[in-house]
């Protein structure tokens, strides 16, 4: 297992998966679900992963998560494993005694929505830290995650980065126009861009990479087309924006599903429906999807798997192509 990171590192595509369960009483973790849906995504090109809100980890259990760390810590080098932690400060403790023993170079601290204030999270995230012995990614999901003073919240976030607890901040604003963001503007002015992510898939990916000049980005919908997801990627780092448009548009119909009836419930049970895993049940406090719902999700998740198997199969025939090519060779 990775056990170190660099600034560098933070260039890329991070996939943020479901995690499968058994259909039995407990909804026990099925690892062997789990080691399926790996496989698709480090096969597209995928190897930096965080298991957070996808994962339900706002939901699990401390048993599950020490079998769920026990997993990742398997994991070989060349794949990048972020657990989530938290959201509140009593679990996120209680995890982090679990986590130093595994020494993962970061965790992401999932977004408190409880009583909260700049002052009391900086000292809390110092403790969390310290009790993990590891560095912590921040997830800005609401303006107000950092306390209702914006500005306060804003500084300690650029403190706990100057002072080494930040290893990186996962941003995650939803915004109608991605190009137009005073909180990002003022984000940025206070820490290194190369430290932000976008963090809410492939929707606002190209514009914060090509306008707000990010390193990288989250994406759900790339757990069902990896190689997709990748090629976005990779055309916005070479400045062909156009492809990456085009590559971001066969992503929204999952992520219009995904916004309407919960991005965390839809990419569940697409990974399934798509054939990559059997993701079993969702734990409490969220429902299952209704019938019809599924169906639809279904219908695009296939055919967004397919368009993914499709760009696997040209990126083969080109390759082959490439070695063979007497031009290409060197003697």
């Amino acid at each position: 297992m990775r056990t170190s990171f660099s600034l560098e590192d933070l260039h890329g595509v991070f996939a943020v998966p479901p995690l499968a369960r058994r259909r039995d009483s407990s909804r026990s973790l099925d690892l062997a679900q789990n080691d399926l849906i790996l496989r698709h995504i480090k096969g597209g090109g995928i190897t930096r992963l965080i298991y957070g809100g996808n994962a339900f980890l706002y939901h699990v259990t401390l048993a599950e998560y020490e079998e769920l760390l026990e997993w990742l810590a398997t994991f070989d080098d060349d794949l990048w494993p972020i657990p989530s932690i938290g959201p509140s400060f009593g679990r996120a403790i209680d995890q982090a005694r679990l986590l130093r023993k595994f020494h993962f170079p970061c965790v992401m601290v999932l977004p408190c929505s409880d009583p909260r204030d700049a002052v009391g999270l900086d000292r809390g995230y110092r403790e969390i830290a310290d009790a993990a012995e590891t560095k912590l990614i921040l997830y800005t999901k609401d303006e107000d995650n950092f306390g209702l003073d914006k500005n306060a919240g804003l500084d300690t976030v650029a403190r706990l980065v100057a002072d080494g607890i930040c290893a990186g901040i996962k941003y995650a604003m939803v915004r109608e126009d991605p190009s137009q963001d005073e909180y990002l503007k003022n984000l940025l002015s206070r820490v290194d861009r190369k430290l932000v992510i976008s963090g809410i898939g492939e929707r606002p990916a190209v514009a914060h990479l090509r306008d707000w000049k990010l390193p990288g980005f989250t994406t759900g919908s790339g757990c069902i087309a990896p190689r997709l997801s990748q090629r976005l990627f990779e055309a916005c780092a070479r400045g062909d924006f156009a492809e990456a448009e085009q590559l971001r548009t066969q992503f929204i119909p999952l992520e219009d599903l995904r916004d309407a009836w919960s991005p965390a419930k839809v990419l569940h049970e697409a990974v399934e429906v798509a054939g990559i895993a059997q993701t079993g049940p969702i734990p409490p406090f969220l429902s299952e999807l209704s019938s019809a719902q599924i169906e639809k999700v279904g219908l695009v998740a296939r055919e967004l798997f397919e368009r993914n198997a499709m760009s696997d199969k040209l990126q083969f025939v080109a390759s082959v192509r490439k070695n063979s090519d007497p031009a290409e060779t060197t003697n």
